[in-house]
């Protein structure tokens, strides 16, 4: 029930269209969502701060992947193939040029990254010094290596260059990359559960489609591709694309559940070797949070885990960067149907997985408490201290471990809740 595995993305931005902010899915921007830092005051002690903080980031805006890039380019050349179009909607299609690269960071993408690097200098800067700057790293698609690079330079600058953190290890993703989720080639896929939503939500489009172009013989399949034109074009250009007005808020808020499906199946609580694949980030976060040595059997590179170099465990701030895996503080009460979304559900890609997200696990220190040893949690444990986990700026209830009304739980109860990763 309260098993955390990875997520993967977060900045704040602001943008006044609502296909965007609320209804493209895992493509869209990252927004804050509402939440808090610095807890000042809790139930377990009169004042807390943050002593060490561990962030894992998704990469900046991008453009689409190869596989992407594959399926837009047909949908279009269907479309275009229309010797008329019927509806003025589409009349900037026939002349329509596709501009847009594949997979790597747009230029929004990486202020993102610059952006959330100068936050933290801002948030954290008292856990900051010339000899404790933050260890970087990223998984080895480029995408991933530019979105730290770019953050090391937000971060720097924030600090006048006082503090320039440099990108420490990458992550080879064909070897043990405990940053990426591809490590387990039983782990199934979502395509039944998309395929049926497609099918349910798509066939009035792509008939609406047909009568404005007539001859395209665009399928539900095509769809899909159609609409994400919408957000990556938008976010790319940073103009509201033309592709946004061929689609109603409806059919975005659908278009976003089958975002919302591909996750929870394909790495989530729907798909039963999904979320595990993150164990060995847990056991390197617990590592970290603990001031002991990484005990896993699973991902992790030993040689890179056993090195102080490679894997420090001094350090205040640590950023790793990936992709837009997921993460299991979202358990939902029953699986998502494929063909009926509720209303009332929590997973929701777009404020899970948006480009830039992050998860930040703060550990917690209450001023003032005597140091107490622990042999099982290392001699960084003190009398009160605490974990607390942010999603996207969001304060999480943490109820697995027992956290109270500010979303704090005892590293001890962290620690054991999260047991189940070195077994």
């Amino acid at each position: 029930m309260g098993r955390i595995y990875p997520i993967l993305s977060c900045t704040i931005v602001q943008t006044s269209t609502p296909y965007l902010q609320d209804k493209s899915g895992k493509s869209r921007p990252l927004s804050s969502i509402t939440g808090h830092f610095g807890c000042q005051t809790d139930s377990n002690c009169a004042s807390s701060a943050p002593v060490q903080v561990n962030i894992i980031q998704r990469h900046g805006a991008r453009f689409p992947t190869s596989g992407s890039t594959e399926r837009i380019l047909a949908a279009l050349k269907k479309l275009q193939s229309a010797p008329v179009f019927t509806d003025i909607r589409l009349s900037f299609v026939k002349d329509y040029r596709y501009p847009l690269g594949v997979a790597e960071l747009v230029p929004f993408g990486a202020y993102q990254s610059a952006e959330s690097g100068a936050i933290v200098y801002d948030r954290y800067r008292k856990l900051v010094s010339k000899g404790n700057i933050p260890f970087v790293r990223a998984s080895g698609s480029t995408r991933v290596i530019d979105s730290a690079t770019n953050w090391t330079s937000g971060f720097a600058e924030a600090s006048n260059n006082i503090f320039e953190p440099r990108l420490a290890v990458v992550l080879n993703e064909s070897l043990n990359d405990t940053l990426e989720d591809a490590m387990c080639p039983r782990a199934g896929d979502s395509a039944t559960q998309t395929a049926l939503w497609i099918d349910a939500f798509s066939d009035s489009i792509a008939e609406r489609l047909n009568v404005w172009a007539p001859g395209a013989n665009i399928t539900t399949s095509d769809v899909p591709s159609l609409m994400s034109l919408c957000a990556f074009e938008s976010v790319a250009l940073e103009k509201i694309s033309s592709w946004c007005s061929l689609f109603t808020t409806k059919e975005f808020l659908r278009y976003e559940y089958y975002s919302d499906l591909e996750k929870f199946y394909g790495r989530g609580y729907g798909q039963e070797l999904g979320p595990v694949q993150g164990v060995g980030y847990i056991n390197e976060l617990l590592a970290r949070l603990t001031g002991m040595p990484v005990r896993d059997n699973t991902q992790t590179n030993h040689t890179l885990t056993a090195s102080p170099i490679t894997f420090p465990l001094d350090r205040t701030i640590y950023a790793d960067f990936s992709h837009d895996n997921l993460m299991g503080l979202f358990k939902q009460p029953a699986l998502l149907d494929p063909l009926q979304p509720d209303p009332k559900r929590t997973w929701l890609s777009n404020q899970l997985v948006p480009f830039s997200a992050r998860l930040v696990v703060e550990r917690m220190q209450c001023r003032g408490a005597p140091p107490r040893r622990n042999a099982a949690l290392g001699d960084l444990v003190r009398k009160d201290t605490f974990v607390r986990v942010l999603v996207n700026d969001a304060v999480q209830p943490l109820k697995f471990c027992g956290a109270d009304k500010h979303g704090l739980c005892t590293l001890e109860a962290f620690v054991q809740s999260q047991s189940y990763a070195r077994t």
